[in-house]
């Protein structure tokens, strides 16, 4: 959820301010990395030029037409999206 709240409201995802967003512990750098080219095979994000950065991808980019809510993507996992306030 990390990486979709930092591709929308920055623009940018690399591994580093994904470990930063999501507050995760030292060594899970690998796991964001896989984490984020999984989402860039399936269209969610969009890699820069091999270099570890990614911007949004085609599928992140359609979803914003169907105002969802990221506000609070971050805030409890994602089950808590459009959550009462």
């Amino acid at each position: 959820m990390a990486a979709i709240r930092l591709a929308f409201l920055q623009g940018r995802v690399d591994v580093e301010s994904v470990v930063e967003e999501a507050n995760l512990v030292p060594g899970k750098e690998r796991t964001v990395r896989d984490v984020l080219s999984t989402m860039a095979e399936r269209g969610v994000l969009e890699e820069l030029d091999g270099r570890d950065c990614y911007v949004p991808g085609p599928v992140l980019v359609e979803s914003d037409r169907y105002d969802l809510d990221f506000e609070r993507a971050t805030d409890g996992g994602a089950h808590r999206w459009n959550s009462a306030d």
